[in-house]
């Protein structure tokens, strides 16, 4: 086979050679490795052809890369496997023994299935004085024997016979069959009935119902009453099918359809019909009827798929073969001319080369992502009237390549984040999708490192290279950068692989993580910030702009000035949003020369955040005179910090050195009363009393009066009702102090003997 088709055996296999027939079974195979082809099946000519001759299978030899089919037919030689058969084992006749010699008897033919020269050849009959054999060929070249009367017959003499007929093949060695024959000899019977055509012919369509008139046999005999009575049946070799198909009348003689008849099956009956008489000695007539077929469109079309190639690569060029098939139908002529059809709309087309085979090719591109799979109906219709049509589902499944590179819905994207965010938290996710499947589908995400802003990208931000999530490496800070600008490239599975570019541009977003900040007046200036007015300026006088700024943005930047502490809050007032401090009205000649105002300045972020700043207004005419005043009240930040401090151990000291004075005067007052007493006790006793000098003394070092101003109280005994008081300045020496106040004291006790007492003031008496 190889070598008659001209193909190279060694590529036999990778072009995967194989043999399709449209029948149920393969009765032919070939062999890749010699390139004969051999017989698969066991065949049996009989059964595939009957008495068709030359029987033939045809069948298909398809090879791929490239495709090629070749159309072969193989014909079925016969061999002599059959023996002729009767139809029965024992033949009767009834014989008249008036028959003249010459007469003739059909006797049943014998079958044999066989073809050509092993089928049936002649017929044989055994010896005998009366009969002999007349072997006789049909139009169809079938064999068929008469018995011939050679000699009168006797009844009385010889009242039956017995013969054999035997049938012989021309096979090599021959076949034979043999069936008995008995004769009964009966009385004479003047007249044979005659038919009045020795062949009748008609045609009836396959389709035609029961019962249905196919011919009408007529034959007439000369004889009356019983003799010309004529009954008609079937010749005793008539084929048991045609029994089963036709039915004859036995009175009229008329040929009816009874079974159905199949133009596929037999397209012509030969029917065999004779006509008796009912005498005692009955005559016969033989006649043939011819009933021919007519076919008509009753088989659909037969659709066998015999090869699909999927899936198909949706790169395939227009003309790819996608499958082979085949097509047949049983009906003839017209009936049987088959055309093959595909629906509108789809990329494939059928082609035929060889008669009845089609080849199902793509005829435009295909394109995965819009068909996957396409379920073509092949439709194949015959040219009947009307026309029959079958129809087979053909899947043909679209296979993936890397065609479309990554799809995103938007090329670019603007991602807002707030400042402060937590380190390594997602901020956003890139959407992307491949319309291709399995690993031409898998995306890779990266951020491009070609781009200027790759560096400081890829220090603040990572992608996740399976699902495109973005992630913050660290904390954002809107006052630092406020917009970044990123490439990400998105990059299939494929080879080779297709990719997308898409710009992802983030803005932090602002919080209130500032707080104002004061630029007039400078917050650490080491000289005291004053600011001077004339003590004649007029209400809303501007005197000074407090000037602040907030490194946040919008809202959360916008300042609002405050006045939270003030000297006078009723002199002054300061602008809501512009920070200008003006005069709220005249000055007035009351009015403190110095002001000190504590103003607040928030922002407007949610929480709010706020500052302080600290002016000094002085009202003054000369810059001079304002920094002479404000010298002694106006230190700067350290100095007053310092102040706090020695006025707070102040008020300690002084809390201390209080509550220890208290305790002494109450000691000492204790102490004086028990004094006085003493003192009164004795000024009963004489007339004058004086306190002795340590009294004076003790005062003085007890801290009673000041150490530069003492006083000396002289005592009579009527002292509390003419008292002369004495006063002495006060000597810039606590020594001489005491010195005059002792010499003060010694002259009172000189006029208190005369009768007129002065006296100096006690200690801690009011003069």
């Amino acid at each position: 086979m190889a070598t008659d088709l001209g193909l190279e055996l060694k590529r036999l296999p990778d072009r995967r050679l194989r043999v399709v027939s449209g029948g149920s079974k393969r009765y032919f195979e070939a062999d890749l490795k010699s390139g004969m082809l051999f017989v698969k099946e066991r065949i049996d000519r009989e059964e595939l052809c009957g008495t068709l001759s030359p029987c033939t299978l045809g069948f298909e030899i398809v090879l791929e890369n490239p495709l090629e089919l070749y159309s072969a037919v193989v014909e079925i030689q016969d061999i002599n496997d059959n023996d002729p058969a009767f139809p029965s084992s024992l033949m009767r006749l009834e014989v008249s023994e008036s028959v003249a010699p010459g007469a003739r008897f059909p006797l049943e033919s014998a079958q044999d299935p066989d073809v050509g020269s092993n089928s049936l050849q002649t017929y044989h009959l055994s010896a005998n004085q009366h009969f002999v054999l007349n072997v006789k060929t049909r139009g169809d070249g079938s064999k068929y024997a008469e018995l011939v009367l050679e000699k009168e017959l006797d009844r009385e003499e010889q009242p039956e016979l017995q013969l054999v007929l035997t049938a012989v093949d021309g096979g090599s060695p021959p076949r034979s069959a043999s069936v008995h024959i008995h004769i009964d000899v009966l009385d004479s019977n003047d007249n044979a009935p005659v038919f009045n055509q020795t062949t009748y012919r008609a045609s009836v369509r396959e389709n035609t119902q029961t019962d249905t008139l196919v011919v009408k046999t007529s034959a007439f005999d000369l004889d009356a009453g019983p003799n010309g009575d004529i009954v008609y049946s079937f010749s005793s070799h008539t084929p048991a099918k045609v029994r089963e198909l036709f039915a004859l009348d036995s009175a009229t003689g008329e040929l009816r359809v009874k079974g159905l008849l199949d133009y596929e099956e037999t397209v012509f009956y030969e029917i065999y019909i004779q006509a008796k008489d009912k005498g005692s000695n009955p005559g016969v007539a033989h006649c043939k009827a011819l009933v021919e077929i007519i076919d008509v469109n009753d088989n659909a079309p037969e659709i066998t798929v015999t090869s699909v190639y999927s899936p198909v690569p949706e790169d395939a060029a227009p003309g790819t073969v996608i499958a082979l098939l085949s097509v047949t139908d049983l009906d003839s002529g017209d009936n049987g001319l088959v055309n093959c059809f595909l629906p509108m709309g789809i990329p494939f087309t059928l082609s035929s080369s060889l008669k009845n085979y089609y080849s199902l090719k793509t005829k435009a591109a295909l394109d995965r992502e819009l068909v996957s799979e396409y379920n073509i109906t092949v439709t194949a219709r015959d040219s009947g009237s009307p026309s029959l049509w079958a129809e087979s589902q053909i899947l043909v499944q679209v296979s993936d390549i890397n065609d479309n590179p990554p799809k995103s819905p938007q090329l670019s994207y603007q991602v807002y984040v707030a400042e402060n965010n937590l380190p390594g938290a997602p901020i956003f996710n890139v959407s992307a999708w491949d319309p291709d499947l399995n690993q031409n589908s898998r995306l890779f995400f990266s951020i491009l490192e070609n781009s200027p802003s790759a560096n400081v990208v890829g220090r603040y931000f990572s992608i996740s290279p399976e699902n495109g999530t973005i992630c913050a490496l660290i904390s954002l800070d809107h006052e630092d950068i406020m917009e970044f600008r990123m490439t990400v490239h998105v990059r299939d599975g494929g080879l080779p692989a297709l990719s997308t570019k898409l710009t992802v541009t983030v803005f932090v977003t602002d919080l209130n993580d500032n707080a104002p900040s004061v630029l007039y007046p400078p917050p650490n200036a080491s000289s005291l910030h004053l600011e001077m007015i004339s003590p004649t300026v007029s209400a809303r006088h501007v005197v000074a702009k407090l000037v602040a700024w907030d490194a946040d943005s919008g809202y959360n930047a916008w300042l609002s000035y405050i006045l939270l502490q003030a000297t006078d809050t009723s002199l002054f007032s300061v602008g809501l949003h512009s920070g200008e401090i003006s005069t709220a009205r005249q000055l007035l000649e009351s009015d403190a020369p110095k002001h000190t105002l504590i103003i607040l300045v928030k922002d407007h972020g949610e929480p709010a955040q706020s500052s302080s700043a600290t002016i000094t207004i002085a009202v003054a005419e000369t810059a001079k005179e304002a920094l002479t005043d404000l010298t002694d009240v106006s230190p700067t930040q350290d100095k007053k910090k310092q102040l706090i401090f020695y006025l707070t151990l102040a008020v300690i000291l002084v809390s201390v050195a209080f509550f220890v004075t208290v305790i002494g005067v109450s000691i000492v007052k204790f102490y004086k009363w028990r004094q006085s007493k003493e003192i009164f006790s004795s000024s009963r006793s004489s007339l004058y009393g004086t306190p002795g000098p340590f009294t004076r003394i003790d005062a003085v070092r007890g801290g009673y009066v000041p150490p530069n101003f003492y006083q000396q109280v002289y005592l009579t005994t009527d002292s509390r009702q003419n008292d002369l008081l004495c006063t002495k300045p006060f000597a810039p020496s606590p020594t001489g102090s005491r010195q005059n106040t002792v010499k003060n004291c010694e002259s009172g006790l000189y006029h208190q003997r005369i009768g007129s007492a002065s006296r100096c003031p006690a200690p801690g008496e009011v003069m």
